[in-house]
C-alpha cells in the first residue's frame, strides 16, 4: 500500500473502514457500527474525516420504504491504497513479445502462464466438494490481493466467489483475454461450470464468478 497516503489516514479505525468499503457498493453509518462494533458518532467522525481528505463521497440509496438512506463510498483517490499495476517490466516484455513475435505472442504466452498456474491451484486445492473448493480458492485469492471472499448467494443468483479489487487490473485492460483465461482456471479449480461477471462502477471495480454446486 501507499505508505504516504497510509499515514495520511492515520488512524487503524479508518483504514478498517476503507476496508470495508472496499469489499461493498457502500455502506450506512449503522452498517459500519454493526461491523466494526464502534459508537455511531466514533464511526460518523472517521467518515467524515475521510470525506475531507477526499477517499469518501457519499450517494443516496433507495429504500423499500421511506426516505433514502445516506451511504458511504469510495472515491478514485482511494485507489492509490491497494496495489492495482502489473510489474512494470512484464508489460513491456509482452510489448517487445509482440513486436518480435507478432500480434498473438502475448495473448499466447498469458494462455500458457495461466495454464500452469491453473495446473498448480487444481493440484493444490483442498475440499471434496465445489462449495470447499471455492471457500479454499476464495482464501487463496484473498492473500493474493483480490479481496476475495466466498458468497453462498446472492439475491437468487447462486452460489459465487466476488472478487472487489484486481492486483493486475491495467494487464486486464490492455489484454481483455486475461478475464476469459482467469475464468478457465477457476472451471479447472472447482470443476464446474463458471461464469464471470466482471463491473466498473463509479471507478470501483467488482468481479463475480457465479457457479452451481
Amino acid at each position: 500500500m501507499n505508505q504516504k497516503l497510509l499515514a495520511e489516514i492515520g488512524r487503524t479505525q479508518r483504514l478498517e473502514i476503507l476496508n470495508s468499503l472496499k469489499r461493498t457498493k457502500g455502506m450506512s453509518v449503522n452498517e459500519l457500527v454493526g461491523k466494526m462494533k464502534m459508537s455511531y458518532m466514533g464511526i460518523k467522525q472517521h467518515c467524515l474525516t475521510l470525506q475531507r481528505d477526499g477517499y469518501l463521497d457519499t450517494w443516496r440509496r433507495p429504500q423499500k420504504m421511506g426516505r433514502p438512506e445516506m451511504v458511504y463510498r469510495l472515491t478514485r483517490r482511494s485507489h492509490d491504497l491497494y496495489p492495482s499495476d502489473s510489474n512494470q517490466f512484464t508489460l513491456e516484455l509482452l510489448q517487445s513479445i509482440r513486436e518480435i513475435y507478432g500480434a498473438n505472442a502475448p495473448e499466447k504466452l498469458l494462455y500458457n502462464m495461466f495454464e500452469r498456474k491453473s495446473a498448480a491451484l487444481k493440484a493444490k486445492a483442498k475440499g471434496e466438494t465445489v462449495a470447499e473448493r471455492a471457500k479454499w480458492l476464495a482464501k487463496t485469492r484473498d492473500a493474493e490481493g483480490y479481496m476475495s471472499q466466498f458468497v453462498a448467494e446472492e439475491k437468487g443468483d447462486g452460489p459465487q466467489i466476488l472478487e472487489c479489487h484486481s492486483p493486475i487490473s491495467n494487464l486486464l485492460e490492455l489484454y481483455p483475454i486475461v478475464g476469459r483465461i482467469e475464468q478457465d482456471m477457476f472451471e479447472a479449480v472447482l470443476g464446474t461450470h463458471v461464469r464471470r461477471e466482471e463491473t466498473r462502477s463509479s471507478g470501483q471495480y467488482e468481479c463475480a464468478f457465479y457457479f452451481k454446486l
